[in-house]
């Protein structure tokens, strides 16, 4: 795998406390060159039942630096070929958590999938926050789609 000095961006720098049911497993990494999640493996072994959601337990906690925060964002071929994703997609984890990172999966399959200890489950994604203000105003400037919500721009 190409180290992160090939990379046109600095790498950001995450702590990670490993979990004693973590030992052994390895930590999230890029499995290519051109790679924009990292894959993370499951700590724990269970069988998702057909609409069951389970919270997969990794083994580790981070750390995430200020402005910052972790997506975690399904495996394509999971979800492709099994029907097995992440319903709160991309979930975050917020820079001031501390607890262990899970992964909430769901099977929207019709079999039960199993899900074995180091068996890659989701894909972590660092990423820059922008915080916001909201400042209440009587008027908001008009545009050519106005209030037009669900589908309103086509199919």
């Amino acid at each position: 795998m190409p180290s992160s000095a090939e990379h046109p961006l600095p790498p950001l720098t995450i702590r990670v406390k490993r979990l004693p049911h973590g030992e052994g497993l390895p930590l999230p990494a890029y499995a290519t060159a051109g790679a924009a999640g990292m894959d993370v493996v499951a700590a724990e072994e269970l069988d998702l039942m057909p609409g069951q959601r389970h919270a997969v337990a990794t083994g580790f906690a981070i750390a995430i630096p200020d402005g910052y925060e972790v997506q975690v964002r399904p495996r394509s071929g999971l979800a492709l070929k099994h029907g097995i994703t992440v319903p709160n997609t991309p979930g975050t984890i917020d820079s001031d958590y501390r607890g262990e990172l899970k992964v909430i999966m769901i099977n929207h399959g019709d079999a039960p999938f199993p899900i074995r200890r180091g068996d890659r489950i989701a894909q972590l994604v660092a990423a820059p926050v922008q915080r916001a203000d909201f400042a209440e105003v009587e008027d908001l400037d008009a545009t050519e789609r106005g209030a037009g919500g669900f589908g309103s721009t086509g199919v």
